[in-house]
């Protein structure tokens, strides 16, 4: 039989067992049923179509036929017509790679790959089709427990990729064309049986980005996979979630005890309604967690150091100046407990040369040095001689400032010297001990004394909360002599606090508290300081005088308001549980010699 005759009987050309049609006369029939449709005759090109859109994969003679086709048209290409073969380009790129045996897989793959070599007019139809693929179907995320089923996802996602990287090589253009549609395509996250669909098409962002593509693009990847993490991280109302109670001071221990060791949170510290919040928690946690598995592989192929960098231009754009993330940043801690002499150091450099620099709005400085204080202050595994360093750094910077300061004392007017005394007390609430038992870096914080008795007397506007525990620490190390007892009014906050941390309230973030998430806690938890662990060193010094701030000791109404002070003290961690009801204690305190003596009220200012 020629191949003049071949679409007179379109099933001779299927027949397996014919040996008598030779590749080059199968290829031949093809293109005479697309010139065919040129002349106006359309029959042999409509059985063509038929051919492709058979979907029964239980009849061998009909897949037979559609791998034959399949290989045909892929030496045929340059043959095909955008315009007049519209019908058989649209049965093409309608196809599923899901719902075919792996011969039909790769010849479809090999088909998608010409197509896309040969012609410009195809590339975006076909990077567009095998990037579909990245969302498996119902079907699929139904059964991926069933070992048939995960196989196939398998066999299906490994083609998708080689020909997106066989494509990319062919066409350089590619990778370009590509990054957008990757975007474009992801996901959202509306519905509890998505979360896997999800999770499937960021591991396979994450997979592109292991590959040459990565390479081209890798920065695109990281952003997207950042941006999917900081929007999922919004949606959930910490809050409710938290069942947040006011009256708690930012070192209160109750969570983070419930979250040592890796522990899970408390159950009825969760809301367990079925809202989109607590889809957007769980998703969160099977992201990071395919997040945290993918920077692991970086390091272990050596390449963490190069990817850091990409990962940190996402971190800048996307979760920096997002104050109400709560896990997302955490992306970037892991990744510095992986490789704390490398990326653990960047990191920290990274962000004080942000906080230092005049380029940068203001809102961005403040919220890279917070980052800075918490990390700094968390990162169990960085060494105390790299944050003794940047503690240096910062005291020098606000003792410039003081030198350098106008006589306008609003704490709007300086809220980047206070964003940096604030920063520095945090930090010294959890690693005071350890720098102090190093003369040197004890000597270089001894310009912090006169920083802090400066005109802007940043004890009275930073955050009380941290003031009061700095404060009993420094007096319990002897690193100041304090003398006077000031209370604040609001433990946890005052007016003047809000003025310096401003509209986002900047003075209040400390974006590496405790981990939130139950699954991915296990790589966090044994790289984090927790404070119970910073209160258990402090036990023996339990005895020393307590530091209470902005009150009147000789108030008229002060015995009747013990109770009530006592009270909101045992509901704070920062304090040792311990009143002065003893009035002669009271009086050994006011007499001590003081070195700072924090002013009495905020009329000071």
């Amino acid at each position: 039989m020629g191949a003049a005759e071949v679409f007179t009987d379109p099933s001779s050309l299927y027949d397996v067992g014919n040996n008598d049609l030779s590749d080059t006369e199968t290829v031949q029939g093809v293109r005479n049923a697309l010139a065919s449709v040129l002349n106006g005759e359309s029959d042999r090109f409509d059985q063509l179509v038929e051919t492709i859109q058979i979907n029964d994969r239980s009849d061998h003679a009909a897949v037979a036929q559609l791998n034959t086709l399949l290989k045909a048209l892929s030496g045929s290409v340059a043959c095909i017509d955008i315009t007049h073969h519209q019908k058989l380009l649209s049965a093409i790129f309608g196809m599923s790679l899901w719902n075919q045996r792996p011969l039909i897989m790769d010849a479809l793959v090999g088909l998608l790959i010409s197509l896309a070599a040969t012609s410009g007019k195809y590339l975006d139809s076909c990077l567009h089709m095998l990037v579909r693929h990245f969302v498996p179907p119902p079907w699929v995320i139904n059964r991926l427990s069933q070992s048939r089923v995960s196989t196939q996802k398998g066999e299906v996602l490994s083609r998708v990729h080689e020909a997106l990287l066989k494509i990319s090589l062919l066409v350089p253009l590619a990778p370009s064309r590509l990054f957008p549609m990757l975007s474009q395509q992801m996901p959202k996250m509306n519905k509890k049986d998505q979360d896997q669909v999800v999770v499937t098409y960021v591991e396979n962002l994450l997979k592109l980005e292991s590959s040459s593509i990565g390479q081209v693009g890798g920065n695109m990847i990281f952003m997207m996979v950042m941006e999917r993490l900081r929007d999922l991280d919004l949606e959930i109302d910490w809050d409710d979630i938290l069942q947040d109670d006011s009256s708690r001071g930012m070192f209160d221990m109750e969570l983070e005890d419930a979250m040592n060791e890796g522990d899970e949170l408390p159950a009825g510290s969760l809301n367990q309604d079925t809202s989109s919040g607590k889809i957007a928690f769980e998703s969160l946690d099977k992201l990071m967690v395919t997040s945290f598995d993918h920077l692991e592989a970086c390091q272990d192929a050596g390449r963490l150091d190069q990817v850091f960098e990409k990962l940190f231009e996402s971190f800048e754009n996307f979760i920096l100046n997002t104050y109400k993330s709560k896990v997302s940043q955490f992306l970037m801690f892991y990744a510095c407990s992986l490789d704390p002499e490398n990326c653990g150091v960047k990191f920290g450099s990274k962000l004080l040369d942000i906080f230092l620099s005049s380029n940068k709005p203001r809102p961005t400085r403040m919220s890279a040095v917070a980052y800075l204080a918490s990390y700094l202050a968390r990162a169990k595994f960085l060494p105390v001689s790299y944050v003794a360093s940047m503690l240096k750094r910062l005291v020098d910077e606000c003792a410039d400032y003081c030198r350098i300061c106008n006589d306008d004392i609003r704490p709007e007017a300086h809220q980047l010297f206070y964003s940096g005394c604030q920063a520095i007390m945090y930090v010294l609430c959890f690693r005071m001990r350890s720098i102090l038992d190093v003369p040197r870096f004890r000597s270089e914080l001894i310009p912090l004394e006169s920083i802090l008795m400066h005109k802007l007397n940043p004890l009275m506007v930073c955050l009380p909360s941290v003031v009061a525990e700095f404060l009993k620490q420094a007096k319990a190390v002897g690193l100041f002599v304090v003398s006077d007892s000031f209370i604040f009014d609001d433990l946890l906050e005052s007016e003047l606090s809000r003025a310096f941390g401003g509209r986002e309230r900047l003075d209040t973030f400390f974006p590496f508290d405790p981990y939130l998430l139950k699954s991915s806690n296990s790589v966090i938890s044994p790289n984090f300081i927790y404070w119970s662990t910073v209160m258990n060193q402090d036990d023996d010094d339990e005895d020393d005088a307590e530091i209470i701030v902005n009150g009147d000791e000789e108030s008229d109404d002060e015995e009747e308001e013990e109770g009530d002070l006592d009270y909101a003290m045992d509901k704070m961690s920062i304090t040792p549980k311990h009143s002065f009801k003893n009035k002669m204690e009271r009086d050994r305190l006011m007499k001590m010699p003081s070195m700072i003596r924090p002013s009495t009220s905020p009329r000071s200012l």
